[in-house]
């Protein structure tokens, strides 16, 4: 007896590595990044991200992110339904992007008792682990709902930090308040943020990014034992190694170390590093 053929499609924000997308043989719907009078989509063809972030601070007006049109959701979600038994379709919130909506457009032509839209509530690796733990679980046991089961509980156990080098960024692409900016910058101010339940928040503001730091590996300890680590940075490759060096003790072999692409990192801005633990009682 054939195991049932699930397969997995995402967005750009999830910014899985490109060897894990080929390994599992996960489709990738892009954002679109628009700047100098011009969109482009966050593939990792038409935007070289190191060039993007080397000179994202010069470009005037800053750019913006949008979500894709949703006939090329349309193309790649038909695309990956070919040959399926189910596509499960895992997306930032609804709450903090148009891509969940435009995603879901997309997918209106195809059957809908086989297609499983499911918004992850989460950015960056925090989504991306849900994709990966469901497609892992799908291709060892192709049972679909031991598969959903296994995203939900990765969902509840899994969450995302990020701490920024400044708000500047945060501030030129519209996501606080000039107030709030403002003060970020007379202040020199360092937030530390987590994304839970499609809400981000800061959850500390320190003076130096040492600090920021130290903030990281303190979160990551809460979470300890650990099942998956993510490590995500934007050029920030002294902090990554300070920060697997410091997390050695708890951090899981395949723990991924991973730049965070354009669709998040217009906001976040250069210099941002961040984590995405997955603690271990998920498989409890």
């Amino acid at each position: 007896m054939s195991l049932t053929k699930i397969r997995f499609v995402t967005d750009s924000a999830a910014d899985i590595p490109v060897d894990l997308v080929k390994k599992w043989d996960i489709g990738v719907v892009p954002a679109y990044i628009n700047y100098n009078g011009k969109s482009y989509a966050d593939d990792g063809v038409e935007l070289v991200r190191e060039d993007y972030f080397k000179n994202l601070h010069g470009y005037h007006p800053h750019p913006t992110t949008s979500a894709m049109p949703p006939a090329v959701a349309e193309a790649i979600l038909t695309q990956w339904f070919e040959g399926a038994d189910h596509l499960v379709v895992i997306t930032t919130p609804a709450k903090l992007s148009a891509i969940h909506n435009s995603i879901r457009l997309g997918a209106q032509k195809l059957p809908q008792d086989r297609v499983h839209l499911i918004d992850s509530g989460q950015l960056c690796l925090a989504m991306g682990w849900q994709v990966l733990v469901g497609a892992e679980v799908a291709a060892r046991t192709g049972d679909l709902q031991a598969t959903l089961d296994a995203i939900q509980k990765v969902r509840q156990h899994s969450t995302l930090y990020a701490g920024l080098a400044t708000i500047e960024y945060l501030r030129r692409s519209g996501r606080v308040g000039w107030a709030q900016a403002g003060l970020g910058a007379l202040l020199q101010i360092k937030p530390v943020l987590q994304v839970q339940d499609s809400k981000v928040a800061s959850i500390a503001r320190v003076r130096t990014f040492s600090r920021v730091i130290d903030t990281l590996v303190e979160l990551a300890y809460k979470h300890a034992p650990l099942d998956k680590l993510a490590i995500l940075h934007v050029n920030s490759l002294e902090s990554v190694a300070e920060l697997r060096a410091r997390l050695k003790d708890i951090m899981p072999e395949d723990t991924i170390t991973t730049g965070i692409g354009p669709t998040l990192g217009t906001h976040t801005g250069p210099g941002a590093i961040g984590i995405a633990p997955v603690s271990a009682a998920w498989k409890a």
